[in-house]
């Protein structure tokens, strides 16, 4: 894995992303990880624990702000594998299952919940044979060695690829972070605040011909305005209260 400097300026120059929409007995607890209130359906104890040790690495908290743990990017990991994503509700599950190219998307005969779960599992077995404990009490050096093994697809794993796993976890470490709040990530718009995304969209006529000039805004989420905490217009868009930038 990069130092946390480099992962942190790699979120930072990819600029706005758009909002992302998105097994066995169900673990309900309140962990750590989450806020007050929020329940987790599907992920153990001990998957939580991963998780959070886990995208504390991938994006980690630093001088730019809060990392995808503080945003609560564990929590919106469980509730996309409670709901249909985590059992391919609606994606095509007949084989055949090759390796398949970036463009041919997801490609395994496991469910989402499945990989999650078989994953965790072998990679904590592993770790704890190798280290003497599970990934999430390993020192950040050895965490972010296991990491490196599964993205360069050297970590053994026998349910489904360390590679694959690897990048369906950062693909949604990435959504929770950016995603809109009301889907579980993205805690206080931590995400949006770092790279300046305004949220749901409002009207910007009167910003048309303003080239070069930022606009910096408090964004606003679904959440806000179902909460009726922020201010709409005639047309239903939300009115955003631009920042004053300090030079």
């Amino acid at each position: 894995m990069d130092q946390s400097g480099g992962r942190r300026r790699f979120l930072k120059s990819v600029g706005v992303l758009g909002a992302a929409g998105p097994a066995g007995a169900i673990a309900q607890h309140q962990a750590h990880g989450a806020a007050k209130g929020e329940k987790y359906m599907f992920l153990s104890a001990a998957e939580v624990a991963f998780l959070d040790a886990a995208l504390a690495r991938l994006i980690p908290a630093d001088q730019l702000g809060p990392g995808a743990k503080e945003a609560g990017v564990t929590y919106f990991i469980d509730q996309q594998l409670f709901g249909g994503f985590g059992t391919m509700a609606k994606m095509y599950r007949q084989g055949p299952h090759g390796e398949g190219t970036p463009q041919q998307g997801y490609q395994s005969p496991l469910t989402p919940q499945e990989v999650y779960r078989a994953a965790i599992g072998e990679i904590n077995a592993a770790c704890t044979k190798q280290y003497g404990r599970a990934f999430e009490k390993l020192a950040t050096a050895q965490q972010d060695e296991v990491l490196r093994a599964l993205d360069e697809g050297k970590f053994p794993l026998e349910a489904v690829p360390a590679r694959f796993f690897f990048n369906l976890l950062l693909d949604n470490t990435i959504e929770g972070f950016f995603s809109d709040p009301i889907y579980g990530g993205n805690r206080d718009k931590i995400g949006w605040k770092l790279v300046g995304f305004p949220g749901v969209a409002a009207v910007y006529t009167q910003h048309v011909e303003k080239y070069g000039v930022p606009y910096d805004a408090l964004p606003i989420s679904i959440v806000d305005i179902l909460e009726n905490k922020a201010t709409l217009d005639e047309t239903g868009h939300p009115k955003h209260v631009l920042l004053v930038r300090k030079d």
